[in-house]
């Protein structure tokens, strides 16, 4: 995606920017140390540093931050933010970036969206994780036929040491959906 087109997006979206500027006032105080990208366990995987990115959101690159995978990647482990000098909110503001990419339905992040749209939905239906129905209903969603069969090795592997039962366990309604419901009402207030 282009710059103008992200752009675009944004201009579209007002709630967006607000998201990217309430991001860029968080990172106003950040003194470039790099103590993030030294403690982030995932810095490595990045294609950009994490005290890059922030130098790109603070500069208003808007193209290279959505260009790039590293809040992708964040694991929300908060080391970042623990060890920060200036105790800046660096995992909320990574939130932020990935709320503002999965709204403005970017190319790039749409494996990443059906994958956690997958997920929240069959914790929210079971109140926990079932491997196989969640890959399922995520295959399902990414409507491309190459992307289950990449995955078959590893099935084919976990099923060979029972870690992946085909068969689905007899469950009551998960006990999750009200606390969902709630957070999402407190999230819109």
């Amino acid at each position: 995606m282009h710059l103008t087109d992200i752009r675009e997006k944004l201009a579209a979206r007002p709630d967006l920017t607000r998201h990217l500027a309430q991001v860029k006032e968080q990172m106003a105080t950040c003194i470039q140390c790099g103590t993030c990208s030294s403690s982030c366990p995932n810095a490595r995987f990045m294609d950009m540093t994490p005290r890059r990115m922030w130098r790109a959101v603070l500069t208003d690159r808007v193209d290279m931050v959505f260009s790039s995978q590293t809040f992708m990647l964040c694991a929300s482990c908060y080391v970042c933010t623990l060890r920060c000098p200036r105790g800046l909110p660096l995992t909320d503001a990574m939130a932020e970036l990935k709320q503002v990419a999965f709204a403005l339905d970017l190319d790039r992040f749409r494996r990443s969206t059906r994958f956690y749209r997958a997920f929240m939905d069959n914790i929210r239906q079971y109140g926990r994780v079932r491997e196989t129905e969640m890959m399922a209903r995520y295959f399902l969603a990414v409507k491309d036929p190459r992307v289950p069969m990449s995955y078959t090795g590893m099935g084919i592997k976990l099923m060979a040491k029972h870690k992946l039962h085909p068969h689905f366990p007899t469950l009551g309604p998960g006990r999750l959906g009200p606390l969902f419901e709630r957070a999402t009402q407190q999230q819109e207030q």
